[in-house]
Order: structure tokens, then sequence, then C-alpha cells
């Protein structure tokens, strides 16, 4: 039985990791922050499950990784953790700074002296790129940063490839397009949505409020991009790689796909009278517009293909949210 160490046990992508892992026959461990707020659902929900199990970590503190990976001797060391919100990162940089970026070198220091044998990955982000005007990005294109946040994924980024290269350690980034799930937290845009859009129907608001509706992204699920994660770690060498649906869509698009799952609109456009859209609180210091990504290189090399739409993507998280706030479609 192999086992596996995730760092970030309440995010989205450590549930779905987790459920998958655990599938393939895995003993499991998590990570939480002791000053992390009220246990998320999921984490309970998998604690339930045998094999699984949370321990005590922060990526700020070396000493308390080097003591998981004692623990737990990890055969697959996945590094989820970060402070992942960009907004937040322009007001809070140096924190993010701190979790995102050297919380990356610190879990890779400690492999290096306690166990360089185990396989590591680091979620990379796309917003590592910057502005790109429009252009489809792979591998091979230029990052330019525009927030805190992409710059300290960056700094994880270079670390662990330079771990790869200095070290010889079997080091992975999947440079990871916008993923969304039922599982994601309410301050991103896509659960803001489709959780307004569910207390609209259940009388419970009337108003969502959005920064830039314009803005769009290349939007997958996090259940398709967690198994492009293992399936990094299962390669024959380790690498880099673009995850990504190849589709652009703006938040105006959501809203449309939103709002008509929940039988709210006929046509596009409908919920306007439900949208306050530019508001300041909602609208950052530097948005970038655009993200597309181009995965040839995973789907050709280690034949990862997504199995969402984005349209099937929205349903979904409509549908939870929906269930959550108890009320149906029909209703």
């Amino acid at each position: 039985m192999k086992t596996a160490l995730i760092t970030g046990a309440s995010g989205q992508d450590a549930y779905y990791l987790a459920l998958l892992l655990l599938k393939k026959g895995y003993k499991v461990v998590a990570t939480e922050r002791r000053s992390a707020r009220e246990r998320p659902l999921s984490v309970v929900k998998l604690l339930l499950l045998p094999n699984y199990s949370t321990l005590e970590l922060d990526v700020t503190d070396i000493s308390s990784i080097m003591r998981a990976i004692q623990n737990c001797q990890p055969d697959e060391f996945y590094h989820l953790a970060a402070q992942s919100e960009v907004g937040t990162s322009f007001s809070q940089p140096l924190t993010t700074i701190d979790i995102t970026g050297m919380g990356a070198a610190n879990c890779l220091e400690a492999l290096r002296i306690l166990k360089p044998d185990t396989k590591f990955y680091f979620a990379g982000s796309s917003e590592q790129y910057g502005d790109t005007h429009g252009t489809i990005l792979n591998e091979e294109s230029p990052f330019v940063p525009r927030s805190p946040y992409a710059c300290a994924k960056l700094m994880g980024f270079h670390l662990a490839r330079t771990y790869r290269f200095s070290y010889d350690m079997f080091t992975c980034c999947g440079i990871l397009f916008n993923h969304e799930s039922p599982e994601r937290k309410h301050y991103f845009v896509t659960r803001k949505i489709t959780d307004g859009v569910a207390q609209i129907v259940a009388g419970k608001s009337n108003k969502i409020r959005l920064g830039n509706i314009l803005s769009g992204r290349d939007w997958g699920h996090a259940a398709d991009y967690v198994e492009a994660a293992w399936l990094m770690l299962q390669a024959e060498k380790p690498d880099d790689y673009v995850v990504a649906t190849g589709a652009f869509y703006t938040i105006k698009d959501l809203l449309d796909i939103a709002f008509a799952a929940a039988g709210l609109s006929e046509k596009s456009g409908d919920w306007k009278k439900y949208v306050e859209h530019g508001t300041p609180e909602n609208v950052r210091p530097h948005d970038v517009i655009r993200l597309v990504g181009d995965s040839s290189k995973i789907r050709d090399t280690l034949g990862w293909k997504p199995r969402y739409t984005f349209i099937q993507l929205i349903e979904e998280m409509v549908a939870h949210d929906l269930a959550l706030h108890r009320v149906s479609i029909s209703s």
C-alpha cells in the first residue's frame, strides 16, 4: 500500500485527490493547520473512510513538515496548500508569499533532508502567466505574473524544478488553469455565483455582487485535474505540464449557464436584474482578463483528458447548491 501525503486538506483539490487515491488503494494522510477555521464537511466525510487520516501541519514551519514526513514516510507528496485567493493576495502579499512561496520551499527542503526519494507534486497556477493578450498558453509560454499570488506560485514552481535538476528529486509541476467543483470555497467567483443563484431561488437573497464580468478563464473540474496530478507522479520521468480544457468562457457566460440551470432565465441576459457588477469591493487592483491553456503535452504524453465540459461543471455546482438550500429546479 502506497502512502500519499497531501497538504491543504480543506481545499477542493485535496478532497477529490483523496477520493481518487483511496480508490486506487493508497493510504492517504492530509494536513490541516491548527489555525484553520471550522473543519469543512468534505474532510468530515473523508474521515469516515478507511485509510484516510489528517494531521496538523503548518507549511510555514519546516519542523512540522519534517515531523509529518517522519511519521508518514510518504511515497508521494502532493503539495496543494496555499493562500489561493488572488484578490486577497493584494491585501495580504507577505502572508501569501510566506504560505504559497516559502511553504513550497519548506516542503521541498524537508523532503531533501529526510526522504528525497519521495515523488513530489507542486500545484502551480495559470496566474503565473499574467497578461497574455489572448495567447493560448503552453509549457513554453513566458511567465509575467501580475499579482502577489502569481509571484508566490511562480516561486514554488521554479523551486520544484530547481530541486529536480540540482538534487535529482522526482518533482513535477502542474500548471493548472482554473478548476472548480461543488467543493469550491464560496469566495471564488464560480461558487459565489452558483450559491448566489441558489439563494435567489430559495428566496434568501435577491442580488449577486461581482467585479468585471467580461473577465474569463479556461475552467475545468477539480476531479479531472487531480487525476492529472496523479498521472504526473506515475510517469517514468518527472516533468511539468499545463492542465487545461482549451475552452474559454467569461463570467457573463457563467451567469447565463448558472441562471438557466436554476430555471431563472429563458434567454441570455435574463440575470441582469439580479446582478450588480463592477462593485468596488470586488474589483482587483489588476485583473487578468483572459487565460486559456493548451494541454496537448499531457494529453499526448500521459493520456489525460478532461471528462467534464464547462456547462456540465456549472450545472453540477448549481444542482449541489440548490440541494444545500433545499430547493429543486421544479419548485
